[in-house]
């Protein structure tokens, strides 16, 4: 079991990770062993995650999420597979973390009435400082 939060735990078997030769530089180790890490975990399928959490993780989620629904994650950062494979899962923790919390619903104000007269007010003091400095017939004689 991973545990998410105090309300969100996935149980491991939902998670696959699959291990492949990691690309870029590392001479000749990168081209000998499989430390990078990919991790499939099937989000539309999963019976841990609430319909609504689905919903925003797939959304978080962007152009890691596959056509059907398999969030995949690839960790190549650390040079051994157990550091790689705890990179994904830790990035995963943190990608249904962030989809778990519910955004706050926005209210829509109004401008209170003082607001806009202040508005209104510095509006006329600029219209004044404008019109001081157009020239005029009187001026150009």
């Amino acid at each position: 079991m991973i545990e998410i939060s105090s309300a969100v735990t996935i149980d491991a078997s939902e998670i696959h990770c699959e291990f492949v030769r990691a690309s870029g530089p590392g001479g000749q180790n990168v081209n000998k062993v499989a430390t990078s890490v990919q991790l499939r975990f099937d989000v539309c399928n999963s019976p841990s995650l609430d319909p609504e959490v689905k919903k925003r993780l797939i959304k978080l989620a962007g152009k890691r999420m596959t056509e059907d629904g398999i969030l995949m994650i690839t960790a190549q950062r650390y040079r051994t597979q157990e550091k790689n494979r705890e990179d994904a899962i830790n990035r995963l923790k943190k990608l249904i973390e962030k989809a778990t919390y519910t955004p706050r619903v926005r209210k829509q104000t109004k401008p209170s009435r003082a607001s806009q007269e202040k508005r209104l007010q510095r509006k006329r003091i600029r219209s004044l400082v404008k019109r001081s400095r157009q020239t005029t017939e009187d001026n150009d004689a």
